[in-house]
Formats: C-alpha cells, sequence, structure tokens
C-alpha cells in the first residue's frame, strides 16, 4: 500500500557536518535545545521514520519533521533559533553609552547626583529604561560611601603584628584589645515614650535633655571574648593607668598581656611609659592611624550601643553607669568571642585592590 502523507526530506550528511553534529550533541557547554536538534538530524540521517526517531528521543514527530525539514534546506545553520517577533529595539548601544558616560563624567545642574527621572530627561528616553541601564552596569548615583586610607609609614608593618597576635597568639600570654569609648551621653526623652503595640512601633520624641557623660575603658580577651570595664569621669593618662592597674590585677600573674590600643595621645605619655617599665609582662601594639578597624574592642563597642545604649533612657549619669555595668555583667554571663579570619596578606592585597581603583578614578 502506498504511503500516504507529505513525502518525507531526504536528509543525508556529509563527513563534515557528522563530525560537527556529533560534536555539537556531546559537548557540554553546548545549548541543550541545540544539542536535542543534533541528535534528530544525526538519527534521520540513518533513514529512521520521523514517529521512530520521536519515540527514541522521547519528543513528538511534529518536531522531528520541522528540524528534519530544516536541516535539509539551510544545513547547519538551520539548526540555530531564528530571531523572535516582536518589537524592534528602540535604544541603541549608543544610547546606552551616552547614558553611561553622562552618569559618570557629569552631574545636573541643580542637584549633586543624578536621579532615574532627572537622567531620563537629559537623555530623552523614559525613567524605566535609565533605571534598566543603571542596574545593568552596577551604577547607583545616590548612594555614596566613605574611606579613609592610613598614612601611618609603618602601617604594613603594625598590620602584619596584630592580626599575628589574633591568629596566632602567643604562647602563656592574653591579648586584650583596649579602647576608650568616651563621652557616653546620659540621655533622657522630653516625653514618656510609647511602647510597641500590635501595627504601632515604638515611639519616642525627637528631642532629648543631656544629663551628663562618662568615659567607657574596656578591655577585650580576644580567646573568651570577656571584657574588663571601668568608667570614669574624665579622659586621661591617669585614667589609662588606673584601667591598666586594673587589667594587672585581673590578669593571672604568670601571663604575659599583650594589648592592642590605638594612638591616642593618652596612651604614650610619659607616665605611661613609666607605668610599662614598672610592669615589663605589659606590651602594647599600636594599630596604625586611622585604622580603628583592626581594634576588635571597637566591634564590642558597637554592639553595646545597637543593643543597649541607642534606645536607652538614663535620667542621670549614676543611672547610665549603673546601666553599663549591668550590661557588660550579663555579657560576661555567656561571652562571645569576635573571630578574625583575613589573614594581613589578604587584608592589604584587598587594600592595594581600593587603591588602584582609587587612583584610576580621574580625581
Amino acid at each position: 500500500m502506498a504511503r500516504r502523507g507529505r513525502p518525507t526530506p531526504v536528509l543525508v550528511l556529509t563527513d563534515d557536518e557528522r563530525e560537527t553534529l556529533e560534536r555539537w550533541a556531546r559537548r557540554p557547554k553546548s545549548a541543550q535545545a541545540l544539542a536535542l536538534r543534533c541528535r534528530i538530524v544525526l538519527a534521520c540521517a540513518t533513514g529512521a521514520t520521523n514517529q521512530y526517531v520521536a519515540a527514541q528521543l522521547g519528543v513528538h514527530p511534529t518536531t522531528v519533521g520541522k528540524w528534519r525539514a530544516r536541516f535539509v534546506a539551510r544545513r547547519l545553520d538551520g539548526l540555530h533559533d531564528e530571531p523572535r517577533p516582536g518589537a524592534p529595539r528602540t535604544i541603541t548601544d549608543a544610547d546606552v553609552e551616552r547614558v553611561i558616560v553622562k552618569t559618570l563624567e557629569e552631574t545636573p545642574v541643580d542637584a549633586t547626583h543624578w536621579s532615574t527621572r532627572s537622567m531620563a530627561m537629559a537623555a530623552g528616553m523614559s525613567q524605566t529604561a535609565v533605571s534598566k541601564i543603571w542596574r545593568a552596569f552596577g551604577l547607583k548615583p545616590h548612594l555614596a560611601e566613605s574611606f579613609k586610607l592610613s598614612p601611618d609609614p609603618q602601617f604594613i608593618d603594625k598590620v602584619r603584628d596584630i592580626v599575628a597576635l589574633y591568629l596566632n597568639p602567643p604562647d602563656a600570654a592574653v591579648v586584650l584589645c583596649v579602647d576608650e569609648k568616651s563621652q557616653i551621653q546620659a540621655l533622657d526623652r522630653t516625653a514618656p515614650i510609647l511602647p510597641l503595640l500590635p501595627g504601632v512601633a515604638e515611639r519616642r520624641t525627637h528631642d532629648y535633655r543631656r544629663n551628663g557623660t562618662t568615659n567607657l575603658y574596656a578591655a577585650l580577651d580576644v580567646a573568651s571574648g570577656n571584657v574588663i570595664a571601668d568608667l570614669t569621669d574624665r579622659h586621661r593618662a591617669t585614667e589609662f593607668i588606673r584601667f591598666l592597674n586594673l587589667v594587672n590585677r585581673t590578669v593571672p600573674e604568670d601571663l604575659d598581656v599583650h594589648v592592642v590600643v590605638d594612638n591616642s595621645s593618652t596612651h604614650k605619655t610619659p607616665a605611661v611609659h613609666r607605668w610599662l617599665v614598672r610592669h615589663p609582662r605589659f606590651s602594647l601594639h599600636f594599630t596604625p592611624t586611622y585604622s580603628s578597624w583592626l581594634n576588635l574592642v571597637e566591634r564590642w563597642f558597637g554592639e553595646l550601643t545597637t543593643k543597649w545604649l541607642r534606645r536607652g533612657t538614663h535620667r542621670s549619669t549614676r543611672e547610665l553607669v549603673a546601666s553599663i555595668r549591668t550590661w557588660i555583667t550579663n555579657w560576661n554571663d555567656d561571652p562571645k568571642p569576635f573571630v578574625w579570619h583575613k589573614t594581613a596578606d589578604e587584608i592589604l592585597d584587598s587594600l592595594a585592590a581600593y587603591c588602584q581603583r582609587i587612583s584610576n578614578s580621574g580625581h
């Protein structure tokens, strides 16, 4: 009985086409759709019917017929997707470049930075288009970050010294990160705080009364997270020496004490030098200038501020001091050390890359 329907195109491959199809079909980076089309053509080239190939590859016979016909008509080029229908592109590469250059090299006459609306007006395109271009190239004119590079001539040596204390502390020694949080204000709101309610945030007045200040000296044990602290009315070398005496009494006598401190003038007075001579087990390690991020006690100060001071109210300095001492006691009941991960080389490489970026910024 004669075969009914449209005749099946005869598909014959050259050696080069077969080699190319086999390579595309097994190459890991080929799109899965293209690999399937290659397998369809290779199976059809054996003389099999569309129904047989469809059953073997788990596709519809219409799919097999489509790619058999496309290959016979256009050979290898017929296996690639044709341009999809839709509206033609209205924003050219030149338009994109113009927006990027204007964003990076110009500012609007009435503002310090561009917004999507002002850029859309200046570039003659929609706000949505500007927003998509900015997102594609990671441009955020509304954001500004701050930075401060240390001019310390011994920056590298100091970084290596302090990071070595964190990552490989000396034997029979304790490493303490010491600093002062000065001028902590005892603040009270001018009206009672309205408490948190379902659907309503806690509310407080924007203005406040100042009821004095205090100064907090803290020494964070890098290994345990325990904190030695003292609160003083003033912030001088005298108070710093008094705090060192407290540390000396608290740390067991058989341990050396390595103290990480910043470059405050109160840490370098002749009186402090004389105290260190009388207590040879103490060694001070100074962070580079403008590099308080190297001192782990700053991270602890951040916890104190965020969890206790920022939303606290205190009617007197005495109440503030008692409140801080309570928080420190609770911390030391379950101390949590801050673990340092980055090596000195990683820090220096990161800073070198950042310096390279800002040196090429054109400013």
